[in-house]
């Protein structure tokens, strides 16, 4: 207790908290739109179960990793030189959620730009099982919440801090998933839009993984600019309707 006023009194401690946030949130971005579209596949009676569980999930990870720093640490530590690169385990864990986001995103584009041969022909997707929905989200939790840690173990050494800007992060993520969701459910470019995101994202933590760090900027700054434009184009689209 007497450690937290300290923390509490000190200006520094108050400046770590609110960057720490501001990252976690922002790292949290990759997260939310996978879950966003995932949970858009779940019976539409257990959406916000999934989503709630999903994220919950996401918190106690982080929370979990964040309890075992000396253990995070000797994840950077070189495991195995297959051709001459040094490979560690959160490498190996980046390139194994790098290829299940590419592979997510590319079987779920696929089936959205398969053309039916007839209208007759063209079936619904399936719903997506709570139980399977909320695998996909832990394999997936798992990998961003390892440099989402990393992250926060090298802002700050005071845990306390950590514990609350992981927190607060969850919580904002919680509550910005759901109308997230249902904005990308009620307009398909912006679905489409999502899963290209996926795809990038997927690329970069396989580049990541081989030891080409891509710096997360460009990355934001792309889906940023995509994101306006298509939104630009949603507003024009509405435009046009009222206008018919």
């Amino acid at each position: 207790m007497d450690a937290l006023l300290r923390l509490a009194e000190s200006p520094d401690a108050w400046a770590a908290l609110a960057t720490l946030i501001a990252l976690e949130i922002v790292l949290g971005i990759d997260n939310l739109v996978f879950i966003a579209l995932l949970t858009n596949r779940v019976d539409e009676r257990r959406r916000a179960l999934a989503r709630k569980l999903g994220l919950s999930l996401a918190l106690l990870f982080r929370l979990a990793l964040l309890g075992s720093a000396s253990w995070l640490a000797r994840l950077t530590e070189p495991l195995a030189a297959p051709f001459g690169h040094a490979f560690s385990v959160r490498d190996l864990m980046l390139l194994a959620g790098g290829l299940f986001l590419v592979w997510k995103a590319t079987v779920e584009i696929h089936h959205r730009v398969d053309p039916a041969v007839d209208a007759g022909d063209e079936k619904p997707a399936s719903p997506l099982g709570l139980g399977s929905g909320l695998i996909q989200i832990i394999i997936i939790d798992i990998v961003f919440s390892i440099d989402s840690i990393i992250t926060a173990v090298g802002m700050t050494e005071h845990f306390p801090i950590m514990v609350i800007a992981v927190v607060l992060a969850v919580l904002v993520m919680m509550a910005a998933v759901g109308p997230l969701a249902e904005f990308i459910r009620r307009n398909p470019t912006v679905l489409m839009l999502a899963l290209s995101f996926l795809l990038m994202i997927g690329m970069t933590l396989i580049a990541d993984g081989f030891g080409f760090h891509i710096e997360r900027g460009y990355i934001y700054a792309a889906m940023f600019f995509s994101s306006l434009v298509e939104t630009l184009n949603v507003l024009a689209r509405r435009r046009s309707r009222r206008l018919l």
